[in-house]
């Protein structure tokens, strides 16, 4: 038999709770959970960091954000670093993107066209890039859909409404805003990206097995589902979220700076209850619109023959807080932050089954290799999971799984949770999880606890930042601690 056709959708900050399979009861994800009921699904699977592009770079290169240096959003992968798409590509795969990689920074730059970042992509692994970038930067970037949607003359009132509705970390409104979008649900980004990635498969003609990357530029802020999609949701009992409790905040160091940061970012001190169900009822009603994306994905590898022949991945970057602690979007280190879903379909489907054992999201990239029997990664920090996937063993669990963005890293046993401020091994953050599971209690400052963070600092976090971080500028923490009292 040839060899399988891989397909990964990666959606962007889909946090690994609020999906039908994960036993949410809200949740309208029908064609997730099929891939879920006929593959395997791992419920504790966490990004190496809880925001874009540290977490995609790590999938990306298989290395801890310390290795590769893209600890924020605002720097790319150096050139020449090895991926798993060039061991795809060696291994006779034609490899291929649709959709929101967020490998390259979306700020401002003098050409706004993403086809300009062709050749930065292909360097990258991709023989095929076709590539978008998220809402918000949608207003400043030529794009796929936004030429798809200059075609149909709603460009300018789109962008007029995502430009109205950027938040105080980058504009004008306040981050819980859940104002609908004025598309129809046909028009909007998240079912344009599936339908793409449809059509793609459909008129796929090359003789080589195919791996495709889906990037959905959803369910990420801002929160502006379309009202069809909300109507589905109209009725539904919205929960609040388990916590709200805002995090308490340390009364010196790093960690003090970047909460005070993300509290503001979050517009926290005026979240409402009203408006954290109103926020979670658009969240919801993205994810079935990314969902129904998903369906057409695996309709067209139906129909075109495929579907016994390609392994199905779903999984997102990162999290999403969505209201927990008061707070949005991710960049801390709480569980709905970054612990993400990943469900794997294997070709003809499987019976369903859950792996708990910690695994990295990077671990997928490593998995990818194997199924196409690529070459190794020199360097790779990420474990295949083909193994458990064929229920031959379970992976095996990660002693003290490391998270970083800005800085910061997480260190996670089975047990406790510590955040440390990497360049002077500051602790910020400490949780005890099983007596603690909303992460509602910092124990950092207990003196009863302070032989758990001497122990875990011994045996994970030194050795963990043995070796200097990559850095091209100093930590956000570190430039605005002047104005963050």
């Amino acid at each position: 038999m040839n060899k399988p056709n891989i397909v990964l959708v990666m959606s962007d900050q889909h946090r690994a709770d609020m999906v039908g399979c994960m036993g949410d009861p809200v949740a309208r994800t029908p064609n997730i959970d099929r891939l879920a009921a006929e593959g395997v699904r791992f419920d504790h699977a966490y990004c190496q960091g809880p925001l874009c592009m540290p977490a995609r770079a790590s999938v990306l290169t298989e290395r801890y954000v310390r290795d590769h240096g893209v600890f924020e959003n605002s720097t790319q992968v150096a050139d020449g670093t090895p991926t798993f798409l060039h061991r795809l590509r060696d291994a006779g795969y034609w490899t291929a993107e649709i959709g929101k990689m967020h490998l390259w920074p979306h700020g401002e730059s003098q050409d706004r066209s993403t086809t300009a970042m062709g050749d930065l992509m292909r360097s990258y692994g991709f023989d095929e890039p076709i590539e978008t970038v998220g809402k918000l930067a949608s207003v400043r970037y030529e794009t796929p859909y936004t030429d798809f949607l200059r075609e149909k003359g709603l460009l300018d009132e789109y962008r007029r409404f995502i430009a109205s509705h950027r938040h105080s970390g980058a504009g004008t409104a306040p981050a819980w805003q859940a104002a609908p979008c004025p598309l129809g649900v046909e028009d909007y980004a998240d079912a344009w990206h599936g339908t793409r990635a449809a059509r793609w498969i459909d008129s796929y003609s090359r003789r080589e097995p195919f791996f495709l990357w889906v990037g959905f530029p959803g369910p990420h802020d801002p929160w502006d589902a379309p009202t069809e999609a909300i109507e589905l949701y109209r009725t539904s009992e919205i929960s609040l979220p388990r916590s709200l409790n805002r995090p308490e905040i340390p009364f010196s160091g790093p960690f003090r700076t970047f909460l005070k940061i993300f509290l503001a970012y979050s517009d926290s001190a005026s979240m409402t209850d009203d408006a954290i169900i109103a926020m979670r009822r658009a969240y919801y009603a993205n994810v079935t619109v990314i969902d129904a994306g998903v369906g057409k994905i695996v309709d067209a590898l139906a129909r075109r023959g495929m579907l016994d022949n390609t392994w199905i991945i779903y999984t997102s970057d990162h999290g999403e807080l969505m209201g927990e602690h008061r707070m949005i979007t991710k960049m801390v280190f709480y569980e709905s932050s970054v612990r993400v879903p990943l469900i794997v379909r294997p070709p003809q489907g499987t019976a369903p089954r859950v792996v708990h054992e910690r695994v990295q999201l990077m671990d997928l990239s490593a998995t990818c290799r194997e199924i196409a029997e690529g070459g190794a990664i020199p360097g790779s920090a990420a474990n295949s999971l083909l193994a458990a996937l064929r229920g031959e063993h379970e992976p095996a669990n990660i002693t003290a799984l490391p998270s970083e963005n800005f800085g910061f890293a997480m260190f996670l046993t089975d047990r406790y949770k510590l955040v440390v401020y990497e360049d002077t091994g500051e602790a910020g953050q400490l949780f005890d999880l099983m007596a603690d599971p909303l992460e509602d209690r910092n124990l950092c400052a207990d003196p009863g606890h302070a032989p758990v963070v001497a122990a875990l600092m011994e045996e994970h976090v030194r050795p963990f930042l043995a070796t200097a971080p990559k850095r091209t500028h100093r930590p956000l923490v570190e430039r605005a601690a002047r104005r963050v009292q």
